[in-house]
């Protein structure tokens, strides 16, 4: 039944997210942003136009690119910060279940369609993922449950949507790290693996792979070194074999330019790329002019710290130990400590904060939003987390007792209190909630709101 909930709560999000940006994208007139904007090369068909009305919004900021790569491929070398697994899957995607649209559809059009119909699907999948994962690590079902419903919200749900990698990086990464909580290795490293096809800090997962098969079985670890050492090469091949292409491409160029549409060429020219784009570095950001996109990413840092904090604060023997022998411990027949605070968690809060560290000293900081809502479900665990602990909606006290058998003063008991969909009957009683459920789900949907207004007209957003 809690699978069902979640599934229909994001089928029906992942409807709203369509007509929400298409109808602002309609209602609002594109900001000119000096952006990657490639020149059409094919006429429109029949059902351009219409494609373009509807979905037109999903395909601005960093989507051109990933449109770009699948109908060109990489010719330009700054086309190289993205990588290929999105794109292949699109083309393959249009070249396919879309290809008896071609009559009515450029190339370009059932593309777009693809971006559509495939990220609705791997968001669909991503929140399946994201679920079983919570009931295996969190070992607390209401938990999981709440958790995957406020993914559905997530405030990076425009990169969900639109021709971004995020909803497909989630799927896999959430699906990867689920095959390893089972114990499924080889399994959990191939869906890691392609996951780093898909985003560079798919590399960082590598830790979820050492710390279960070295770091757990210390007084083994010549036993597991061989599996460990074999998954990381597995998981970093893709990272690898695209770093090899592009050194190719343009460290021992084999295009040359007669092979390049004209346009583009000119499109080059026009907007003087050279081989420095994005200026990412350590410090780099840290400009006084870049504070309103600090103050962007303030929530989700804010979450981060949150968890981190609390988890610390709740276990700080077993953050002092980087978790080591808890794993063992818990194979004992006595039951683990379920919820946000369960031994297994530990790993998961130091792969938000690491990631956390590397987004706001080392990269365009505005972009922590879906870089964590894509790569950790710990955002998530926290926020599902507080409301439990906090909402009293969700909280029901036992009734009274007769007074045989209980002493006078004997505190009723406080149990948990969840509706078919918590979020939904939450959001309904707005004004009876908590402060804290309010500034929490009153973040989830104003960033999944405006990210859609300003994203799909090219405004800046995160």
């Amino acid at each position: 039944m809690d699978v069902k909930t979640v599934l229909q709560f994001a089928a029906t999000t992942r409807g709203l997210s369509l007509l929400i940006q298409a109808l602002l994208n309609a209602a609002i007139p594109d900001h000119e942003a000096d952006a990657f904007t490639p020149r059409a090369e094919e006429e429109p068909l029949l059902l351009d136009p219409a494609v373009q009305w509807f979905l037109g919004g999903l395909s601005h900021w960093d989507a051109e690119h990933f449109l770009f790569i699948a109908e060109r491929g990489y010719l330009y070398e700054h086309n190289y910060a993205f990588f290929p697994l999105f794109p292949v899957i699109l083309r393959g995607l249009a070249e396919t279940i879309l290809l008896p649209l071609s009559g009515c559809l450029t190339l370009h059009g059932r593309l777009l369609l693809a971006v559509a119909l495939g990220n609705s699907a791997l968001f669909l999948l991503s929140v399946v993922a994201l679920y079983g994962l919570g009931c295996v690590v969190l070992q607390d079902r209401r938990l999981a449950l709440v958790s995957s419903l406020l993914y559905c919200l997530t405030p990076a749900n425009v990169f969900m949507m639109a021709g971004y990698s995020e909803s497909l990086f989630a799927a896999l990464t959430f699906g990867g790290l689920f095959l390893l909580e089972r114990g499924y290795t080889l399994r959990a490293c191939l869906a890691l693996s392609i996951a780093t096809a898909a985003r560079a800090n798919g590399l960082v997962n590598v830790g979820f792979l050492l710390h279960s098969k070295c770091l757990h079985y210390i007084w083994i670890i010549a036993r597991h070194m061989f599996t460990a050492a074999l998954g990381t090469a597995v998981i970093a091949l893709p990272f690898l074999v695209f770093q090899y292409y592009g050194y190719r491409a343009f460290c021992t160029p084999s295009l040359s330019l007669e092979q390049v549409y004209p346009a583009l060429i000119q499109l080059a020219v026009d907007k003087g790329y050279r081989d420095v784009y994005w200026d990412v570095g350590f410090l780099r950001y840290f400009q006084l002019k870049q504070i309103p996109n600090f103050l962007l990413a303030l929530p989700m840092a804010t979450l981060g710290v949150v968890a981190a904090y609390m988890y610390y604060r709740d276990n700080p023997a077993r953050c002092l130990r980087l978790g080591l022998w808890d794993r063992g411990a818990n194979k004992r027949p006595d039951k683990p400590t379920p919820g946000f605070y369960s031994p297994r968690v530990f790993l998961y809060v130091v792969h938000a904060t690491m990631l956390l560290g590397f987004g706001t000293f080392c990269m365009h900081v505005q972009v922590l939003t879906r870089f964590l809502s894509s790569a950790s479900p710990v955002p998530f665990w926290i926020s599902a987390h507080l409301l439990l602990l906090y909402e009293p909606l969700l909280q029901r006290r036992s009734p009274p007792t007769s007074n045989k058998g209980q002493q006078r003063g004997t505190p009723r008991t406080v149990f948990l209190y969840l509706p078919q969909n918590p979020v939904v009957h939450l959001l309904s009683r707005w004004k009876t909630c908590s402060i804290p459920t309010r500034w929490i789900l009153g973040y989830f949907i104003s960033y999944w709101l405006m990210g859609l207004a300003l994203h799909s007209n090219f405004l800046p957003w995160t």
